[in-house]
C-alpha cells in the first residue's frame, strides 16, 4: 500500500482474490435468499387483530359527544353506531346528530329507534315532535309526542313547553 493514502471503505479491490470472491458471491448470494425469504414470511406472519373494541358502548357515547361539539358529525355518528350495538340511548344521540346534518329521515328514524328501546326517553319524544315541527309535517302527531315527553319528565317543562307552544302556533296559523 503507498504511503499517505487514504483508504475508501467500500474499495475492498486489494484484498479481494480470485479466492476471496467466490467467497463474496456466495455471501451475497445466501442474504439475498435470506432477504427474500425473510420478506415472503413477514407477508404471512400472524397479524394483531382486535377482537374485542377496547372502548366500552359510555366511553364512544362520550367520545362522539366529544366529536359533535366540535362540529365533526360524521365522527360522532361513527361512535354513537358503535355505542349503539350495546347502549340503547346511543340511538337517540344519532337522531341528534343526523338532525344537525339536516338528514331528517334519517333522524327520525333514530328518535323512533331511541323511543322503541326505552319508551321512557323524554327527550327523544321531544325531538320527534321537534322534527315535525321544523318540516311543517305531523303536527297533531308532534303534539301527542311533546305531551307525552312532559308527562315523562316534569323537570324539562320549560323545554316541552316551547316545543309544544310553537307546534300549537304554527297548527293555529294553518287552520
Amino acid at each position: 500500500m503507498e504511503k499517505n493514502k487514504l483508504l475508501d471503505p467500500f474499495d475492498h479491490s486489494e484484498m479481494i482474490t480470485t479466492g476471496s470472491a467466490a467467497r463474496w458471491s456466495r455471501f451475497f448470494l445466501v442474504f439475498v435468499v435470506f432477504f427474500l425469504v425473510a420478506v415472503c414470511l413477514g407477508c404471512s406472519l400472524p397479524r394483531i387483530i382486535m377482537i374485542q373494541d377496547p372502548l366500552t358502548p359510555e366511553e364512544h357515547l362520550n367520545l362522539g359527544v366529544a366529536y359533535e361539539k366540535k362540529g365533526e358529525l360524521d365522527l360522532a355518528i361513527r361512535e354513537y353506531e358503535s355505542a349503539a350495538k350495546r347502549l340503547p340511548m346511543a340511538n337517540f344521540y344519532l337522531g341528534n346528530a343526523y338532525f344537525l346534518k339536516n338528514e331528517f329521515e334519517i333522524a327520525s328514524d333514530y328518535y323512533k329507534k331511541a323511543i322503541d328501546k326505552d319508551s321512557q326517553n323524554a327527550d327523544a319524544y321531544n325531538n320527534l315532535a321537534w322534527l315535525y315541527y321544523i318540516k311543517r309535517e305531523n303536527l297533531d302527531e308532534a303534539e301527542i309526542l311533546v305531551l307525552r315527553a312532559l308527562e315523562l319528565n316534569p323537570q324539562k317543562e320549560t323545554i316541552y313547553r316551547d316545543t309544544l307552544d310553537k307546534i300549537r302556533e304554527l297548527k293555529k296559523r294553518r287552520d
